[in-house]
């Protein structure tokens, strides 16, 4: 058994392959019966018969390893239904996409492996465009290996490689490539934000929006080239270059304001940085482990117990948070907890979101004074952009304040009462910090489809630069090329003209099955 390096979870069955068979080209002889023979099988189609030389059939495990009620094997390529022929010892192939009871046996012993539901997908109409064909059979682990060895003694057939299904898919144009990639997020994604956004994603919002930018610049260079071919032409419509410029215009509008919201996407797919601040024995660590549900940080009365950063991966009201308790801040400590507060300080820079924590009952005391002079104010200065960070001010230990006593200082900002230790003031702090992290990450509910990779912004960056050679081009010739480059980006980012290397990279972050 072998771990796929891309799915710790998901293992598969090495079994001995046969070479692929390739189909030597010849001229043509009608009259040679061979020939004929040979003709007819390559030009069969959805037969379930292999056709030489059409590439290799592959198989693997689609559902996790373990036991399990029902597990699904597929197969797709040329000799998907003929193996599903010898693995029933059947004639006739199923109805296509019907659900078939059939018992599945060894071809090579004629011993009977499990009584399964077969799916007949004949190509093109099916996930990968190819014949496919799908066992949902018993999940014992005996009875998976049982069928994947079966299908390993097939002639043409071998084991898939991690993202071979979906590569398919994309090499026969069922999905480009930002829903291919729209797909691998929906697998692995965590919170109820990245799931609506991938689903976004794999059902082609992105790349109709490239595909319609595309074609704004396909229109505009169409324009640009009539001018350049047709100019002293009296039959040429008038204004046809200041129509470019204003198609041009309009999207350079809208390039530059999806390259502003591409950290919002960015975020949502690998998890929007939380960092818990304040001074020592506020309550970060608490704070933290109430948050993640887990005893991540050691808490003690004790100043200064946490001395190192501690970063734990939360699901934060449906938003993926990579949350940071860190060292309290205050000076004139020893070496070992000088080095936690720089780190801390570090760590600040970074974050999207700071969650700053002070002892409610407490508020009078020089510690507390400082940090809302630096860390509270320093932030708060900050212009509100979408780059910017945020920060919520908790007041912790509410329970210590006195019911009939003045609350807190009336000069502090805005600020959310919270009891750690009776939990009292947390359903507020988790509504604040959806609306936050909502800002920080974007909402994939609404609104235009976001970036969620440096890919993505990659390239309309580079066809926003190129629009921007346009406007300053002088020569026609020079701006009809700009045109080309611009809609070049936008065809690379949906899958036209990508590199071996790109692709390779995109398709190894897929488990084997899929």
């Amino acid at each position: 058994m072998v771990h796929s390096p891309t799915c710790p979870h998901l293992c598969f069955l090495l079994v001995p392959a046969l070479e692929p068979q390739f189909l030597h080209l010849q001229t043509p002889d009608p009259g040679d019966p061979v020939w004929n023979v040979r003709w007819a099988l390559c030009t069969r189609r959805s037969s379930g018969a292999p056709a030489p030389g059409s590439g290799a059939t592959i198989f693997a495990l689609s559902s996790g390893q373990g036991r399990c009620g029902i597990a699904v094997i597929r197969t797709s390529g040329p000799s998907s239904g003929h193996a599903l022929r010898i693995l029933t010892a059947a004639r006739d192939l199923p109805p296509a996409r019907h659900a078939s009871l059939r018992l599945l046996s060894d071809p090579r012993s004629g011993e009977p492996l499990d009584r399964a539901l077969v799916l007949w997908f004949p190509g093109p109409r099916s996930f990968t465009g190819e014949d496919c064909v799908e066992f949902h059979v018993h999940g014992g682990p005996a009875v998976v290996s049982g069928v994947l060895q079966a299908l390993g003694s097939v002639p043409g057939l071998r084991p898939a490689e991690a993202g071979e299904f979906t590569r398919r898919a994309f090499a026969n144009g069922k999905l480009n490539l930002t829903e291919v990639e729209g797909l691998a997020d929906l697998i692995h994604a965590e919170t109820e934000a990245q799931r609506r956004q991938a689903l976004r994603q794999l059902d082609g919002e992105l790349g109709h929006l490239c595909c319609g930018w595309a074609e704004t610049l396909t229109k505009a260079l169409a324009h640009v080239e009539a001018y350049i071919d047709f100019g002293e032409d009296d039959n040429l419509e008038e204004g046809v270059l200041e129509q470019a410029d204003m198609e041009v215009r309009a999207l350079e509008v809208a390039l530059g304001a999806h390259l502003r919201d591409a950290r919002r996407g960015q975020r949502l797919r690998s998890g929007a940085h939380v960092v818990v601040t304040g001074p020592p024995n506020a309550g970060k660590s608490s704070l933290v482990n109430l948050l993640s549900r887990k005893p991540v940080s050691i808490v003690s009365p004790e100043p200064g117990t946490t001395r190192d950063v501690l970063e734990t991966p939360v699901d934060l009201a449906g938003f993926p948070v990579l949350l940071s308790d860190t060292a309290g801040l205050r000076e004139g400590v020893g070496l070992v907890e000088q080095e936690g507060v720089r780190r801390a300080r570090e760590r600040l820079e970074q974050a999207d979101l700071i969650l700053a924590m002070l002892d409610a009952s407490d508020l009078a005391s020089p510690s507390s004074c400082n940090f809302l002079a630096t860390v509270v104010a320093s932030v708060g200065a900050q212009s509100p952009t979408d780059s910017s960070q945020r920060l919520l001010l908790v007041l912790n230990k509410s329970d210590l304040l006195s019911p009939k006593g003045p609350g807190p200082r009336p000069d502090l900002p805005p600020h959310l009462l919270l009891s750690c230790l009776t939990g009292e003031g947390l359903d507020g702090l988790l509504e604040a910090l959806r609306k936050e992290l909502a800002a920080v990450c974007g909402d994939p509910s609404t609104g235009s489809p976001l970036l969620t990779r440096a890919r993505h912004q990659h390239h309309l960056q580079g066809c926003l630069d190129a629009l921007g050679h346009y406007k300053q081009s002088k020569d026609l010739a020079l701006a009809a090329e700009a045109l080309r480059v611009a809609r070049g980006h936008l065809t690379q980012l949906t899958g036209g003209g990508g590199t071996e290397e790109i692709l390779d990279i995109i398709f190894r972050d897929f488990c084997v099955g899929k």
